[in-house]
């Protein structure tokens, strides 16, 4: 075999991984893309929560079902209308504060008629 030729079956091989000794190891399939629904189809919650989080209050939505940018954005959004802080973990957009009213009023102008307090 060429050298040519062994450098092209090396790139084909797109794997880090070089050799496993555990005998059930298996390659990582490839993740199917998600499909993230169109708002209209989103049922989205919206509660408030203090518990875990030294008595701070955090307004939490959840039920979003789509890829993590997907979230991310409108997680970047609905900090930007709150004027707060906040974060994307766990399949949960959490706001800090209670802004509950002020979500519930966005997330219907902007087309999650599903959204519920």
């Amino acid at each position: 075999m060429s050298k040519k030729a062994k450098s092209n079956t090396a790139s084909q091989n797109s794997s880090p991984l070089v050799y496993s000794t555990n005998p059930d190891y298996m390659l990582p399939k490839e993740e199917a893309s998600i499909i993230t629904l169109a708002p209209a189809e989103q049922a989205l919650r919206i509660i408030l929560e203090t518990k875990h989080r030294a008595g701070k209050t955090v307004t939490i939505v959840y039920g979003f079902e789509g890829s993590l940018d997907a979230m991310n954005e409108l997680g970047k959004a609905l900090k930007n209308h709150c004027g707060t802080g906040g974060s994307v973990k766990d399949g949960e957009i959490i706001i800090q504060g209670d802004h509950r009213q002020k979500i519930f009023q966005y997330l219907k102008q902007k087309g999650y008629p599903k959204a519920k307090l």
